[in-house]
Formats: structure tokens, C-alpha cells, sequence
């Protein structure tokens, strides 16, 4: 069914918005009975949120053109996260404007007596979270009594979350003669129970199954040295270059301290996990939608529901933890018919476990190694000679011809100076271990960890145990000050008025530049290199004195005493007994 089938309102809204035709999720629906229940299966990004704001569009509509006047819900619209709910109000919002629809959320993190001020207000659809959507029902916030349809996106994943029981209590809640829609990348066993359960006669249909690569999206796997993930994502970021990029990390931690790195380096970052409240999550998505961030580090928090028009560039800079997770993550970029990148950071020890997921996720990913600096620096170089080009080619205005009048320099002199200038703001790319064949058989071994340690250069930090060092902080400041791993400092000590510590020799360079350029409350300590290997003091006798015999006491048998006979088991009453 064309676009220009639907109602006028609805046809105008998708015209105003660019779409020019429907996907393939979106004909699926729109062909199928009006009255049936359905359950579909399709990839993300493939339009679901549009297809089914199109499906329940007769049941809500009917054969007019405009809702009736905002009273009790018409509609529900169940998602996993937050983030994936409020994306859905905004996108069913632009669908009903003109239609007068009126749009209302049920978000946990968000204030509930607002919500419940706007359902009393009147709303004619819904969208919210399994948990909030419940508690409101319960509280009877959210009337039931009028529902023509219930909506349940991303399924699967709500029943992974363990939203089963606030599921069937909305279901059970909502009248018999709803129509009810589920939407799910996947169909395993539980969805398909919940649907047997809860659906009527309902009609399956599949769109871009799982079995299918997603043709929009081109997968990367690059092999790089453990230590090295970090600084193989700032290399990546830095040879793609693209508008928009969402690096995955497995834990909070780590999304916390990626991050902060990152931003440190240069780049214009956020986070986003779970451990942020709805504000902070908020904010960070709106930073990266107006263009003030380029780059989110997330957990599979974000792995769902994120749609960032944008995004070009996923980067796993830890392994999913299944093929579902992969597809979900990297589902985030190649949307709506654009093109985008998914890369996979493999550590070389990981390599079957990576080449194991992409088979699971039947996933063709072209492998090699991720970008070196000098691979960096030639991409940065083909970009600048663009962008300058560029620049010069611009018809300068009056007042900038004026003031170039006053430059007493040759032409060469101010290409090079516009080339510097434009390469100013870019983060320095990141030197990465070679991890070739050639390069670990050529290897030396590595050296034992001793006093005279050739591999390792000590530096010191002026703070010391009265200052209240504790390596509990000052190994992820080192890091941090330094633009190095924990596995790159050796030995700290922690003395009275200072620290003295180990760096690997082959990184104290950037190391020692690294932690001069220090700025805010990190460049208070001051860090430098030492001159000479600091002195350790004897090592004290730990041995035991031997006490002298009693005078008149026997001389020691010769050969020393006979070993003591083992003593016989105790053979009593059974009653323990303790000495006085």
C-alpha cells in the first residue's frame, strides 16, 4: 500500500518528513488485515516505530480524519528502555499531529505526578515503560477501559529485562476486544508463549529476518594487542573521521573511564549507562543530536532504541556477549537506508571467540588490523589537503582580502600556516603494538622485574603518604596524567613526601609529554622523570635471634633431639573436652 492511500493527515505528515516510500516492515503491516493481531519480526532500524503508528492508525481513526477529543488512552505502546520510549513519543507525535493526536509518557526516572496530570488531561495514546505503564494502571492513573490497541516493542527484550509479570498485568488489564501488535527482532520461545497467550487469530510475518546481513551496514574486525583497545578506539575515530560515532563498552566502569579519556584526548564525548539518572541521559543524547558531541561511550543500555540519524561508526571496544547483542549494537548505525560501519576491536588472544560470534550472528566481516598512527597521519593529510583547497576556492570577503594585504609572507609560508591551523585541533593519533608474526618472533623476551630494570624508567610525583597517597586513586591518576594503561607503570612507591613509580621505557616519551601538558586539578601534582634509579636502604635482618641456654642446663644431644612419637587418638567418651 502506497503512502498516498493512507488518511490525509497521515499521508502529509510522512510527505513533511521525507518518506517517499514505505520499507519493507512498513508494507508488510499496512497490507495485513486491520483487524487482526500481529506479530512481527524485523531487524532494527528497518521503520518499525512508523509501521506500527501505521497499523493502529484505523483502529484509532476509524474513517475520519482527526482523533476525537483527548479523554481515556486509545492506545499503549509498551517499550523496554527509556530511551526507546521517549523515542517513540516523539516519532508517533510528528505522525498525529494532524490528526489533533495527543501523545502522553509513563517513564520511570520521570516525575509521576506530572504523567498523571496529562492522562488526567487526556491523552489518545500512551508510551512508556513495562514498570511505570504497571505501577500507573495499579494506582488507576491509566484507564484501560477504552483501549483499541496494545503495542509491545521490542518484545524480546523485554522479556530478557524480566518484564514478564508487568507484561500479562497490562494484558490482562486492557480489554478483550484490543488489538494487540508485537514487534521483535527475534521470535524465541517465550515471545512466541506471551503471544499465544495474549494474541487472536494472529498473523505472523517476518521482514529482513536475523538469517539476513544487514546490506546498510559493512562489519570490520581488527586485531590489536590487548593493552592496546583504547588507543586502537582513538585511532579508529581518528582514520573514519565520521560525523557521529557510539563506541560499546561491557561495564559502567568503563564507560566512565573511556570517556573521560577521551575527552581528555580531544574528542567531544559523553556517556550513557544505566547508572546515570533519566536528566543525565537526557542531556547526553541532546548534545549529540545538536552536534555539540560526536562521541557516545555506551553500555547495551543504548544497544536498543537509539536513533541517531547521524551515527555512521559503531565500534565494540568490548566483544558482545552474544550475536543478539552484536546485531542490536551495530543495528544503531546503517538506519533508515544510510550506510554505516560496524567494528569490532578483536584482542589477538580473543580471535576464535570473535570469529565464533560472527558466525552465530551470521555476520561476514572483512578482517585486518586497526589503523596505526601512521595510517592516521596520511588519512589526516588526504582531509587537510581537501579542506584547504577548499577554503581557498571561497570567494574571501572585503574585510578578509584587506587584512591579507597586510601579510608579508609567501605563498607557500601561508599554505603551510593554514594547514597547521586546521591540524591543530585534531587529537594526536596513538602509537599501537606491532602484532604481526615477524614482529613477536624478532620480540625480546621480557626482562625479569628487578632493581635494574632496562625495560622501565622511574618517575616520581610530589605526593607523598602525608598528602594521603593511596594506590587505590593514584594508579588511575598516573594513567590518566599520562595516557597510558595500568599494565605500562611498574613499582610504586608511596614515600613520606613523594611517589616514585616505574613507566615501560618505551612509552616514559609520551609519558613524561603527556603529563606536562597536564591542565585543571591533575597539573596541581607535579609528575617528573628521575635522574638516577633511587636508592634503596639495606635490607633489614628479619632473621631470629637464638635464645641463650640456661646456665648448667645439659649440652644438646649431637645430631639434635629424636622427633617427638606421634600422639595416640583420643579414645574417651565422646564429650570434648577443654583445657582450664
Amino acid at each position: 500500500m502506497p503512502f498516498s492511500q493512507l488518511p490525509a493527515p497521515l499521508a502529509a505528515a510522512l510527505t513533511a518528513r521525507g518518506y517517499a516510500r514505505p520499507t519493507p516492515v512498513q508494507t508488510a503491516v499496512l497490507e495485513a488485515p486491520g483487524d487482526r493481531d500481529l506479530l512481527v519480526s524485523a531487524r532494527t532500524g528497518s521503520g518499525k516505530t512508523v509501521a506500527f503508528g501505521l497499523a493502529i492508525a484505523g483502529n484509532l481513526l476509524g474513517d475520519a480524519e482527526r482523533l476525537p477529543p483527548a479523554a481515556a488512552p486509545l492506545a499503549l505502546v509498551i517499550a523496554p528502555t527509556r530511551e526507546l520510549a521517549q523515542q517513540v513519543r516523539t516519532e508517533l507525535a510528528w505522525l498525529y499531529a494532524e490528526t489533533g493526536g495527543r501523545i502522553a509518557g509513563a517513564v520511570g526516572g520521570m516525575d509521576p505526578v506530572a504523567e498523571r496530570r496529562a492522562f488526567q488531561q487526556g491523552a489518545h495514546i500512551i508510551v512508556g515503560t513495562p514498570g511505570r505503564v504497571r505501577d500507573h494502571i495499579d494506582r488507576g492513573n491509566i484507564r484501560t477501559e477504552g483501549l483499541r490497541a496494545v503495542v509491545m516493542d521490542e518484545a524480546d527484550e523485554m522479556l530478557d529485562l524480566g518484564f514478564r509479570e508487568e507484561l500479562e498485568a497490562i494484558l490482562d488489564a486492557a480489554p478483550e476486544t484490543r488489538r494487540t501488535l508485537m514487534f521483535s527482532a527475534t521470535v524465541p520461545k517465550a515471545i512466541a508463549q506471551l503471544a499465544t497467550r495474549y494474541q487472536r487469530n494472529a498473523l505472523r510475518l517476518e521482514v529482513n529476518t536475523a538469517d539476513e546481513q544487514h546490506g546498510d551496514i559493512t562489519y570490520r574486525a581488527a586485531l590489536v594487542a590487548p593493552q592496546d583497545i583504547e588507543r586502537a578506539v582513538v585511532n579508529v575515530l581518528r582514520f573514519e573521521a565520521p560525523p557521529l560515532a557510539m563506541v560499546f563498552c561491557a561495564t559502567r566502569a568503563e564507560v566512565a573511564r573511556l570517556s573521560a579519556s577521551l575527552a581528555e584526548r580531544g574528542f567531544p564525548a559523553v556517556a550513557l549507562s544505566g547508572e546515570m539518572s533519566q536528566s543525565e541521559r537526557n542531556r547526553a543524547l541532546q548534545m549529540l543530536r545538536d552536534g555539540r558531541a560526536k562521541v557516545c561511550v555506551a553500555t547495551d543500555v543504548a544497544a536498543r532504541g537509539i536513533d541517531l540519524p547521524e551515527l555512521a561508526l559503531v565500534i565494540h571496544a568490548d566483544l558482545p556477549r552474544d550475536p543478539e547483542t552484536l546485531q542490536h549494537r551495530s543495528g544503531r548505525t546503517g538506519r533508515a537506508g544510510r550506510k554505516g560501519t560496524s567494528m569490532l576491536l578483536v584482542p589477538l588472544p580473543r580471535r576464535r571467540i570473535a570469529e565464533r560470534l560472527l558466525s552465530a550472528a551470521r555476520v561476514r566481516a572483512e578482517w585486518g588490523n586497526a589503523p596505526d598512527a601512521e595510517a592516521v597521519r596520511g588519512r589526516d593529510n588526504e582531509r587537510l589537503v581537501i579542506e584547504a583547497k577548499t577554503l581557498l576556492e571561497t570567494p574571501a570577503e572585503e574585510e578578509d582580502a584587506a587584512l591579507a594585504g597586510f601579510l608579508d609572507a609567501p605563498p607557500e609560508a601561508l599554505a603551510a600556516a593554514l594547514i597547521k591551523l586546521l591540524r591543530g585541533p585534531l587529537p594526536a593519533p596513538e602509537e599501537l603494538a606491532d602484532i604481526s608474526p615477524a614482529a613477536a618472533a624478532a620480540r625480546p623476551e621480557r626482562a625479569p622485574r628487578r632493581e635494574d630494570n632496562p625495560n622501565a624508567v622511574w618517575f616520581h610525583a610530589d605526593v607523598g603518604r602525608a598528602d594521603g597517597a593511596d594506590p587505590r586513586w593514584l594508579l588511575p591518576f598516573l594513567c590518566r596524567r599520562g595516557h597510558v594503561t595500568r599494565d605500562m607503570i611498574g613499582r610504586i612507591r608511596i614515600l613520606g613526601n613523594e611517589t616514585q613509580f616505574e613507566v615501560a621505557a618505551h612509552v616514559a616519551q609520551r609519558f613524561a609529554e603527556a603529563a606536562r601538558r597536564a591542565e585543571g586539578k591533575d597539573a596541581e601534582v607535579a609528575v617528573e622523570p628521575m635522574d638516577a634509579l633511587p636508592p634503596r636502604g639495606p635490607r633489614p635482618d628479619h632473621a631470629r635471634p637464638r635464645t641463650p641456654r640456661p646456665e648448667g642446663a645439659a649440652p644438646r644431644p649431637e645430631g639434635g633431639y629424636p622427633a617427638r612419637a606421634p600422639r595416640a587418638p583420643y579414645a574417651g567418651d565422646g564429650q570434648k573436652r577443654y583445657r582450664k
